[in-house]
């Protein structure tokens, strides 16, 4: 039998800063936006860049440090799962939403920030 799993890499840029959450029980929720290219050659010869948003979120000790490591426009690469959300809206109509629950993350740095050696 295979072993199938739920699992998401993704590398891009952070859309916003990171938003923290403090639940009731003291739990932290770190949420924000990763934005995602992909490129392709269309019938025409055309080269197509798009862009797609996700949303993400952490918890706790990973939230703490996406926090205090991460910013708007940060390069990032995050590794977690989809966790799918049902919900009714004001006018009672059901609504779908799909974010990543980041497991781990590393903060990219960009060629001219890096060190000169």
């Amino acid at each position: 039998m295979y072993n199938i799993s739920n699992s998401v890499s993704l590398t891009g840029h952070l859309g916003k800063d990171v938003e923290i959450i403090t639940l009731d029980s003291g739990a932290k929720i770190a949420r924000t936006s990763i934005a995602t290219n992909n490129s392709y050659t269309n019938r025409q010869g055309e080269k197509i860049q798009e862009v797609e948003w996700h949303n993400i979120i952490a918890w706790n000790r990973t939230a703490e440090l996406m926090e205090r490591l991460l910013k708007k426009g940060t390069r990032v690469m995050i590794e977690g799962m989809l966790k799918n959300e049902t919900y009714k809206n004001k006018e009672g109509v059901i609504r779908y939403n799909t974010k990543v629950q980041i497991n781990n993350f590393q903060k990219l740095t960009a060629k001219e920030d890096a060190l000169p050696f």
